[in-house]
């Protein structure tokens, strides 16, 4: 390969590179992509960089006024820590061996990994007010890096990607929660530049994110992961295209009687994907979109996802937790801020009535006890902002303000931000009502000025009825004339419920319950 002296050579150099390719084979130092052009570096430790050179090779590099060196290894892997100057201007960075490479405007700022499902990858263009925010956009210090979606069986040692500047011409493509939230931060840190690294992938589940090793260590997860593998293993390629063939013949009738009778027509059938090479496969978008990035320094992560693990929220409450600590031991950040969306409502069964409504709940649940459980974690609450007929609500403005208060307040030191609506905290029950206390209730109130919606309380029958709830304070009172003996309540508790509690700062309380009866998604994986 040519060597390359300049940083527009280099982004050259670094897209021939293979994703899969081993070190051994290299003759020219190279550097992976999230370290290029236009990149944002973490302000207030010192970087780890890396990359790749012949066995033994060393190599030199400096950023700014600091330069540190090392030597490849015998797979001719390198990396070392460099103190990251203190600077309000772009840096270029020079990394030398037998060869030399520059990579140019880098800024030193807040780096924050954008990850989960659809909501999280849904663009600015797709938000509401699109035209007049990317109009607004123009954030040079704002950078943004889209993660290919890549999934593999083992983790892989560089990704697919590149930093792109914020302007109203590109703003359009990036995440949206993640530009509002990070718009925010800048505004809030007297114009920090914000790195942005958007690495997500619609409709796919928790365990896709987490390692394997990180699974195995977890027996309840034995089973779930053995099916996985009997999957792998008994995959018959042949079967499948047939089974395909034979739906997509049959789906243009099936689509016809759907219309003829009123209905939704049925998904259009995909083509078969081994599932080896699924992106719901666990541990495969760990392996190819998060693994890549492990030696990175990053001020923490943002995550929306959840709706693909609805049917399975119990297992989720283990899932979950277990994914955040899998990140900060594999990225040796072992306080890294993690904050969350809990997902928005939606009617995830409006084609059938019959359908048990709670899964969802359960699944908020399974969120909110995150958010309890594990440090320097928060979660912005959804329930006001929801679309209960689209799963992708547009309102990315409010998702993503709503996690930087959470990211100023725990992780910046902003004083006097309210940052989050009511949490529960305990039930004390008197008679036939129930007194409900919370954290950040100053200022109970209905956001609508209405009647508070969404209760429902039940005796030892495990029965629940439509409940009022009164302000007293910063607490509620809970009561029904239908149940005069009452053991538990309920709030929100309902995949299409849209209920308006809120605190003085006009933040929705999270969904809970008072009880601990079965959970209806126990035992499902």
């Amino acid at each position: 390969m040519k060597i390359l002296p300049s940083s527009q050579s280099l982004s050259a150099a670094v897209l021939l590179a293979g994703l899969t390719a081993l070190p051994s084979a290299h003759a020219d130092v190279k550097l992976p992509r999230i370290l290029s052009d236009h990149m944002v570096l973490q302000s207030g430790k010192p970087s780890t960089l890396w990359g790749w050179a012949d066995p033994q090779e060393k190599v030199t590099v400096t950023l700014g006024d600091k330069t540190a060196s090392t030597t490849a290894d015998a797979r001719g892997k390198w990396s070392l820590k460099l103190e990251v100057p203190g600077s309000k201007t772009p840096l270029e960075m020079t990394v030398s061996g037998k060869n030399t490479l520059k990579v140019q405007d880098i800024l030193v700022g807040e780096v924050w990994i954008c990850s989960g499902q659809s909501n999280m990858e849904w663009s600015v263009k797709q938000s509401d007010n699109a035209p007049v925010e990317a109009t607004a956009a123009n954030y040079p210090l704002i950078r943004h890096f889209k993660v290919t979606k890549t999934p593999a069986a083992t983790p892989q040692e560089d990704l697919q990607g590149a930093w792109v500047v914020c302007t109203p011409e590109t703003v359009g493509d990036f995440s949206g929660v993640g530009y509002f939230f990070g718009r925010e931060l800048h505004k809030q840190l007297a114009k920090t530049p914000i790195g942005l690294i958007a690495s997500n992938w619609g409709g796919t589940p928790v365990e896709s994110w987490a390692s394997r090793a990180s699974m195995e260590a977890e027996p309840s997860l034995k089973p779930f992961l053995d099916r996985w593998d009997q999957q792998v293993a008994t995959y018959d390629p042949a079967k499948a295209q047939e089974g395909f063939e034979k739906a997509k013949a049959a789906w243009p009738k099936q689509a016809e009687d759907a219309k003829a009778e009123g209905k939704p027509a049925p998904r259009q059938p995909n083509p078969p994907t081994a599932p080896a090479n699924s992106p719901g496969r666990p541990a495969n978008l760990y392996n190819g979109m998060i693994a890549p990035l492990l030696p990175l320094s990053v001020k923490g992560a943002i995550w929306y996802q959840g709706e693909s693990n609805v049917g399975r929220a119990q297992q989720y409450k283990t899932l979950f937790p277990l994914m955040i600590q899998n990140w900060r031991t594999d990225f040796k950040q072992p306080d890294l801020a993690f904050h969350f969306v809990q997902i928005a409502p939606y009617r995830y069964n409006k084609n059938n009535p019959a359908a048990d409504l709670t899964p969802c709940a359960e699944l908020w649940e399974a969120q909110l006890e995150t958010l309890k459980k594990v440090q320097n974690t928060g979660m912005a609450v959804t329930t006001d902002i929801g679309n209960l007929d689209n799963i992708h609500p547009t309102n990315k403005q409010d998702v993503g303000q709503r996690l930087a208060l959470w990211a100023l307040s725990k992780n910046y030191g902003v004083k006097g931000l309210a940052y989050s609506g009511p949490v529960y905290k305990d039930a004390k029950i008197t008679g036939d009502k129930v007194r409900l206390s919370f954290e950040h209730a100053q200022g109970l109130k209905a956001k609508d000025g209405a009647a508070l919606t969404h209760f429902t309380i039940a005796g030892e029958d495990k029965v629940f009825a439509a409940a009022e709830a009164k302000i007293e304070g910063d607490s509620l009172v809970v009561s029904s004339k239908d149940v005069p003996k009452p053991v538990a309540v309920r709030f929100g508790w309902r995949e299409d419920a849209l209920p308006n509690l809120v605190n003085g700062a006009g933040l929705p309380a999270s969904p809970f319950r008072t009880d601990s009866f079965p959970m209806v998604t126990e035992g499902k994986f």
